[in-house]
């Protein structure tokens, strides 16, 4: 069982709003703001600069600087280095303090292993990636960890899909990958000849409706047909 990790397992999407609301009351000009828009600002900056971190263009404390020094202009305020500084640190420890898994995780996963090795399968920086699974108490349920940084290569390539496999001595019809990224985990799983299980908690409409859709982590039968069994589109159940 191949799984992505931010918000498939970890909920990223809980942790940065509420570290959002923190900072908001560090300058009047972001607390003027409505969340949402805040929220979606950052949210698009976030993704900018994670694609330069991963690619080893921009160091990660740089970029989370230079985050809310974007995320400032955003809003018509030009941050000096002190201001962006301390609002890039109180992100973070909002960000650290309000860290969850999603929903089930942990009990989604523990089922899982009953019958399949789990094998995460994400984009992002290897430590940061550990730190999350072992602060939401997820990485004992973990038998292998693939991460991008280390892979050389992200999602939705093929390569990093063939070492997963590979490390858990496993063929790609032999697997599943569960992931809420339609692009990333769907997309690339089925480009390296692997099923996918669109993790679609939100409800958003699917590109495809061949695809299976797991709306929640809840161990449950339909759950289970979806994961472990091939099924055609006319009796594919959504849980």
């Amino acid at each position: 069982m191949l799984l992505d990790l931010d918000d498939t397992l970890f909920d990223h999407q809980h942790c940065a709003r509420e570290a959002l609301l923190g900072v908001r009351g560090l300058h009047e000009g972001l607390a003027a703001i409505n969340p949402p828009s805040l929220e979606s600002w950052h949210s698009r900056i976030l993704e900018e600069l994670h694609l330069e971190v991963l690619a080893g263009r921009v160091d990660l404390d740089a970029a989370r600087v230079e985050r809310f020094r974007r995320l400032y202009r955003s809003a018509g305020i030009e941050a000096d280095a002190d201001l962006a500084i301390r609002t890039a640190a109180a992100y973070r420890d909002g960000y650290i303090q309000a860290r969850k898994p999603v929903d089930g995780a942990a009990r989604f996963l523990a089922a899982i292993r009953e019958r399949a090795a789990v094998v995460i399968v994400s984009n992002n920086l290897l430590h940061e990636q550990r730190e999350k699974l072992c602060g939401c108490d997820l990485d004992r349920h973990v038998d292998v960890l693939v991460v991008s940084e280390e892979v050389g290569v992200s999602k939705p390539a093929s390569r990093i899909f063939e070492v997963a496999l590979d490390r858990a001595g496993v063929s790609a019809d032999e697997a599943v990958m569960v992931g809420d990224s339609w692009a990333n985990d769907v997309e690339g799983a089925r480009a390296a000849g692997i099923r996918a299980v669109w993790f679609n908690r939100d409800g958003r409409p699917s590109p495809d409706p061949t695809v299976a859709v797991l709306r929640s982590l809840e161990v449950s039968h339909e759950s289970w047909r979806l994961i472990f069994a091939e099924e055609d589109s006319s009796t594919r159940e959504r849980a």
